[in-house]
């Protein structure tokens, strides 16, 4: 099932800007005896569903699609786009995935997270410099620059699709929300997203009826 508040957020996004929105894939096949899931579990039937359901409850059209590279992801994308009834390219970029927009190097951050798990590890990323990783503030440079670049080519009404992992939307979302500390009801739903959506000089975003805006200023070079 979706999140409760990602359907509901759809009435009260700007209808005179393009929108994005930044999710989680689908639900995918668990990890064998829980542990960290690797790229290549694949979504479930249901996860499928899910996404198709998703892209067909969606009031604006999909004008353009991202994704990492990793297999759910792209299938996400292409599942909520089938539901939506369109058929569009789909953008692989590293900027979604690991490493890209946080993690540098796998060799340096790897253990770490094996060791931690994905919820300890960020609560350690948010207080903490490590080596391998940039910081919340420039991981969110990062995404931030690429959703720009992503919406300026479209107008108003406009949904453009960025599919993306849990690691990568917490790191960013909490970052916005400049929280130090997450527990495990704060962590991304699969199938869950984060709306943006820019003026000259602001992002605004809205996440779990939470709605909240920074300056470009501070995150575009």
């Amino acid at each position: 099932m979706l999140h409760p508040s990602l359907e509901p957020a759809l009435l009260v996004l700007p209808p005179d800007k393009p929108v994005i929105l930044f999710t989680r894939h689908s639900l995918r096949e668990l990890a064998p005896n829980n542990g960290i899931p690797s790229y290549d579990l694949p979504l479930t039937p249901e996860g499928i569903v899910l996404a198709e359901q998703w892209g067909g409850r969606l009031n604006r059209p999909i004008k353009a699609v991202y994704s990492s590279p990793v297999g759910r992801c792209i299938d996400t994308a292409k599942a909520m786009s089938r539901g939506a009834g369109i058929e569009l390219p789909i953008t692989q970029t590293n900027v979604l995935v690991e490493p890209g927009c946080f993690v540098q190097s796998i060799r340096k951050v790897g253990p770490l997270f094996l060791q931690m798990g994905p919820l300890a590890f960020a609560n350690h990323h948010f207080k903490e410099a490590m080596d391998g990783i940039l910081s919340p503030k420039e991981g969110a440079a990062k995404l931030i620059q690429h959703f720009y670049q992503s919406q300026q080519a479209h107008t108003q009404g406009d949904l453009i699709l960025h599919v993306s992992h849990d690691t990568i939307l917490a790191a960013f979302i909490y970052h916005l929300l400049q929280q130090q500390h997450i527990e495990e009801h704060d962590w991304p739903w699969m199938m869950e997203g984060a709306w943006l959506w820019f003026d000259n000089s602001t992002l605004y975003w809205l996440w779990r009826g939470t709605q909240g805006q920074v300056d470009l200023a501070d995150y575009l070079i």
